[in-house]
């Protein structure tokens, strides 16, 4: 963060603990721009809807309540947040920011922390950046800290506009600002600290704009800016103006996921990743990666996923929510989701692993092998054309070609649980409930409907026929 000193005016300190900050998040526009049936805060970037990063970085701030301010498609984006602690508060109908604000300071209740209003559609602002804003306006006892930003263009973004002595006085919106206006480089984040009292008295000053019929909480910086004592406003100026973009068109949407594809791929060097592709490899802002992963072309790591030490993960393989152990080998074309793979584990070609599979300690599944809710013990073997879903198979087990656990009888779903050092043989059918004991032999082609004891032979197969002649027979019929 940029601090500017001449705009800090001091206050006494106090050793009182500070109360916890209480956050707005506005979330009702109707994102027209974006031409689109669907909310715009419901859009993604980097696998998060754009309200969800936001409301990420405001858990950061550890706040006493967060009310989401929602009106157009507000079932979708309630529905959205389940299960957060979040309250709702509806705007109905829109009559801008400042307006929203008011929605969202009404449902906010009383508190001595500060008033963060953040603006739903800014996807990459982080929580230190946040956390930083508060501690600003509440060091200098200010009405209201925001942050500004100086992007390569200035584009539409409000400007902020000081006097000769550097202090803010006011935003203007770009429709009215002036041409020397225009030139200013620095530019309106949309995020804003207020101190408890402030917001209430700015919004009380607000005046609906003549044009728009609508109240925008960008007149709240010069209503403060003159108040009492010549104002207390101060804007934070972010130091990585990625932080600050915000999204109102398709266009400003895939810039965002380019910087945060940037900032991800940023993030995996310093930590000590070799990226072969840094263009073509995509990784989530909740990734956690650690020193001497190997990072294929075209991978994405999506969702809570970590990657421990010396990890690799092969072409085209796309891995969410999941964890690789050290020495894990993933990939190409394989897709993991929900999924725990073990140290020096090896999973490709082509695998699929679905949530709740467990691939233990060295470990091989091979090319067109489907796990699903599966315990793969140490040194299990299923290399080719495999379905295993709910099952739990024993150390050093060999799986043959073809195997499937047939786990579904149409209205339940049961496990199959085959021991260790057990013997699958190709194209073989375990119809579950059902168990393999450790050491036991399943001959090729057989279908498994009852317990194989330890170290048993199964065999389901019919007795062989060969019909001498039969093919000679065959022809001499058809050309009769």
């Amino acid at each position: 963060m940029k601090r500017r000193a001449r705009e800090r005016p001091r206050k006494p300190r106090t050793s009182a603990p500070a109360a916890a900050p209480r956050v707005i998040i506005l979330a009702a526009g109707l994102g027209s721009r974006m031409r689109s049936a669907r909310p715009k805060v419901l859009h993604r970037v980097a696998g998060r809807t754009l309200l969800e990063a936001v409301l990420a970085s405001a858990e950061g701030l550890r706040p006493e309540r967060v009310v989401v301010v929602i009106g157009a498609g507000r079932e979708s984006v309630v529905a959205s947040l389940e299960g957060r602690s979040v309250t709702f508060a509806v705007q109905d109908p829109p009559l801008g920011t400042g307006d929203a604000a008011r929605r969202g300071l009404e449902s906010l209740g009383e508190g001595a922390g500060p008033v963060v209003v953040l603006a739903g559609d800014t996807p990459l602002l982080r929580a230190e950046t946040l956390r930083a804003l508060v501690e600003r306006q509440r060091e200098d006892g200010l009405d209201l800290a925001f942050l500004s930003f100086v992007p390569p263009d200035p584009g539409a973004f409000g400007r902020v506009v000081r006097d000769a002595r550097g202090r803010v006085r006011s935003i203007v919106e770009l429709a009215v600002a002036s041409p020397r206006e225009r030139k200013i480089a620095e530019v309106n984040a949309g995020v804003y600290c207020f101190a408890p009292d402030a917001l209430a008295r700015a919004l009380a000053g607000l005046r609906k704009n003549p044009v728009s019929r609508e109240f925008y909480l960008t007149d709240a910086v010069q209503i403060l800016a003159r108040g009492k004592g010549n104002g207390r406003v101060a804007a934070v100026t972010v130091e990585d103006w990625r932080e600050a973009w915000g999204v109102n068109t398709r266009r400003d949407l895939a810039a965002a996921e380019e910087l945060e594809h940037r900032r991800g791929i940023e993030r995996a060097l310093d930590a000590g990743v070799t990226v072969l592709d840094p263009n073509s490899v995509r990784i989530g802002p909740n990734v956690v990666l650690s020193h001497d992963v190997v990072l294929h072309p075209f991978v994405s790591l999506e969702g809570a996923t970590v990657l421990e030490e010396g990890c690799e993960v092969l072409a085209f393989t796309r891995v969410l929510d999941s964890r690789l152990a050290a020495g894990a080998v993933v990939g190409p074309h394989t897709d993991v989701e929900g999924a725990q793979i073990g140290p020096r584990a090896r999973v490709g070609p082509f695998s699929r692993i679905r949530p709740g599979s467990e691939i233990g300690e060295d470990v091989r599944v091979g090319n067109f092998v489907e796990t699903k809710n599966t315990v793969l013990r140490r040194g299990v073997k299923a290399l080719h054309l495999s379905y295993l879903g709910d099952a739990d198979v024993g150390a050093e087990t060999n799986i043959g070609a073809g195997v499937i656990t047939c786990n579904y009888d149409g209205e339940k779903k049961h496990r199959t649980e085959i021991g260790e050092k057990a013997f699958i043989g190709s194209d073989s059918q375990l119809v579950a409930p059902v168990k393999v004991g450790d050491g036991a032999y399943v001959g090729s082609g057989t279908t498994v409907t009852e317990d194989v004891p330890a170290g048993a032979l199964a065999l389901s197969r019919s007795a062989q026929t060969n019909k001498e002649g039969w093919v000679a027979r065959r022809k001499a019929k058809k050309s009769g």
